[in-house]
């Protein structure tokens, strides 16, 4: 990700920091946890997480904050900090929705819903920042995920969740790269319409543009055929996916580039999880269980970014905020095997990696300490640890 957080350490515009807004999130690996875990231990990681964001959640129904809140985070628009907050709101919304129902997670999760409707829509931030992309990919991730819930599927929620997702929608649709995808940033020139797509941000929203349409909060059914494509775009022979998505001959450059699979562990889960949900048959069984074999074999590469506010200072170009990213992704692709038994297999393997990553308050955080870096972390967090459970009883 192209930051000018990066360049404000560089030129020591965080001098005036107290040390611990500073300090990165504590570095994973050290908790001596054995090579897998049962269900058991991801339901007690998961209650901690719960219970964080439970407590943390304010009485407007929001999470975090909608303002810069950390000097780390210099440069970008004033309006990206909100847009990072819906985003954050989005994923929040998930985590609660993947729950089995409580009295409590129920009103927290009608007060989230409540929020995410009734917010004013992020707008673009600058020329070149338009992170307020996020907002639209986690909020219609979001909104057609309580729109497919048999708990709002009627009445006055109901109709707002349809509004705030056709929003979303709309949002997409004037962002969308005229070769297909999403992405939050653009370069010169700049245009209305940006002009850089990722493979990781396309390939994450596939199934809620595909139920938009269902929905008919998209009349546009070639959007989905044109995202479709430029994730298969993406691939790579050796099994990566091009952090680019817009390219029209995807490249390898070699060496240690970010395209080696090395630097593309979790776009591959997530290029899997988007293209197979939506009915690609390409990802075949063998192919998702060697992304998830290369996860684990070159896990190494994703630990040693973990907590770094620089980003893609790692080796293969890593960066902090690739990691809960890439496990959340991970877990939905393990849910794509059939075979039960195999996917618990699976899902005992990543539970270490999760609760490693996992505060004593219940957090998750991977690259900086910024409030929706803990709303968002931590949601992946609960929706990782969630999947690997049985499915949740609603009602």
């Amino acid at each position: 990700m192209k930051t000018l957080a990066a360049l404000a350490l560089c030129l020591g515009l965080v001098g005036t920091a107290s040390a611990q807004e500073l300090a990165p999130p504590p570095r994973i690996g050290a908790a001596g946890l054995p090579a897998t875990l049962p269900a058991e231990a991801a339901e007690l990681a998961l209650e901690r997480s719960v219970g964080w964001l439970l407590s943390n959640q304010h009485e407007d129904g929001s999470w975090a904050v909608g303002v810069l809140d950390g000097v780390l985070e210099l440069g970008f628009s004033v309006e990206t900090y909100y847009a990072w907050q819906v985003a954050s709101q989005g994923l929040a919304v998930s985590a609660l929705l993947a729950l089995d129902p409580t009295p409590e997670t129920d009103a927290a999760l009608e007060r989230g819903i409540d929020w995410l409707c009734s917010t004013r829509l992020p707008k673009r931030g600058s020329d070149w920042d338009v992170d307020y992309v996020w907002s639209a990919l986690y909020g219609l991730v979001a909104t057609t995920q309580v729109a497919r819930d048999g708990r709002f599927r009627e009445g006055e929620r109901a109709d707002r969740v349809a509004a705030r997702g056709k929003e979303f929608a709309e949002i997409l649709a004037k962002n969308e790269v005229p070769s297909g995808g999403w992405a939050y940033y653009d370069d010169p020139p700049f245009t209305r319409r940006p002009k850089w797509a990722t493979s990781f941000c396309t390939a994450l929203v596939l199934p809620s543009v595909r139920d938009a349409i269902e929905l008919g909060w998209i009349e546009d059914e070639t959007t989905l055929d044109r995202a479709i494509r430029a994730v298969r775009r993406a691939a790579l022979p050796n099994g990566a996916y091009t952090y680019n998505a817009d390219e029209a001959v995807p490249r390898h450059r070699g060496g240690e580039h970010i395209d080696n699979v090395k630097g593309s562990l979790g776009r591959i889960q997530v290029c899997h999880f988007g293209l197979a949900r939506v009915g690609d048959e390409r990802i075949t069984e063998e192919r998702v269980r060697w992304g998830l074999e290369q996860f684990f074999l070159h896990h190494r590469f994703l630990r040693v970014a973990h907590g770094r506010p620089i980003p893609h200072e790692a080796y293969y170009y890593n960066a902090g905020y690739f990691y809960l990213f890439a496990h959340y992704y991970a877990a939905e692709a393990i849910e794509l095997l059939p075979d039960a038994a195999e996917r618990e297999t699976w899902h005992a393997r990543l539970r270490p990696l999760l609760v490693e990553a996992q505060s004593e308050q219940g957090t998750a955080v991977d690259f900086l300490t910024s409030d929706y870096m803990k709303v968002a972390g931590t949601a992946y967090l609960v929706l990782a640890l969630r999947r690997g459970l049985p499915p949740a009883e609603v009602y």
